[in-house]
């Protein structure tokens, strides 16, 4: 990173660990204007803009602000933002089935949308500059949320993402268990356990391509189980928008901060 610019993450205290993977601070104070592709990576995000927001690329070919605060839902489509002046910001990355308490909605209500969180965070204060600080105030304000309200972890569902995220096989089920099961992913994650997984795997393109850096984009795909070079493009176009090649071409300080980090799920140990 140059000009500047700075990225960051915080691990979350034990009490808020059940829901939230990662606290995460971004900024730079002299953008691009380029247009940046966000991968999907599974997991909602709550984001405070303390510098400017971004526009967001909307289905009609326009560009609009987003707002200063938004809730950033699991993503099955491309997005593409662009900044309009300096940024600073800090998120909360839930798992991806933590959210839905913290929420008060289900999931699906925000799959592939970013809804406005102005009116939920007028009593956070985050201050600009200090990442540390933004991420304390950030826990703060959290924490407070989590004793003042009732939120539980679904074991189902939980347990499911976990063997999505680790590629380990889930127990057989009958229709009638699957179809339950789906009824609370769309509740408790926004997607279907089928959909997940393709996002964990897209995931994992980028964390094989970070790991080793001299592979190519193909090594980076059969290593994350993709079959052959035509179905990690299929994804790349689904997902992104874009080529494999086009995607590391012109993605440049966001978009590629937060692809180069690594998603895979802690271990045992740390959980």
């Amino acid at each position: 990173m140059s000009g500047g610019e700075r990225y960051q993450e915080f691990d979350p205290p034990p009490a808020l660990r059940p829901w939230v993977r990662v606290i995460w601070t971004y900024a730079a104070p002299e953008p691009s204007r380029t247009v940046q592709r966000i991968a999907p990576d599974g997991c909602p995000e709550l984001v405070v803009d303390v510098g400017d927001p971004y526009e967001e690329l909307h289905d009609d070919g326009v560009f609009r602000l987003q707002p200063p605060r938004i809730f950033a839902g699991q993503m099955t489509r491309p997005l593409a933002i662009r900044p309009v002046g300096p940024v600073e910001l800090v998120a909360v990355r839930f798992h991806p089935d933590g959210a839905r308490d913290w929420l008060g909605a289900p999931l699906s209500a925000a799959t592939d949308r970013r809804l406005d969180m102005t009116g939920r965070t007028t009593d956070l204060c985050v201050p600009p500059g200090d990442a540390e600080g933004q991420a304390a105030a950030v826990v703060a304000w959290l924490d407070r949320q989590r004793r003042t309200g009732d939120w539980s972890i679904d074991p189902l569902v939980r347990a499911e993402v976990e063997a999505l995220q680790a590629e380990r096989p889930t127990p057989p089920r009958d229709a009638a268990a699957l179809r339950a099961l789906q009824r609370r992913f769309l509740d408790r994650v926004g997607v279907s356990p089928r959909a997940l997984k393709s996002v964990f795997r897209f995931r994992r393109v980028f964390d094989h391509a970070a790991e080793d850096q001299a592979a190519g984009w193909l090594e980076a795909g059969l290593a994350a189980g993709y079959f052959d070079q035509p179905q990690m493009a299929r994804d790349f176009r689904r997902f992104l928008g874009c080529t494999a090649t086009d995607w590391a071409r012109e993605q440049v300080e966001l978009a590629r901060a937060i692809a180069s980090q690594s998603y895979k799920p802690p271990s045992a140990a740390d959980a």
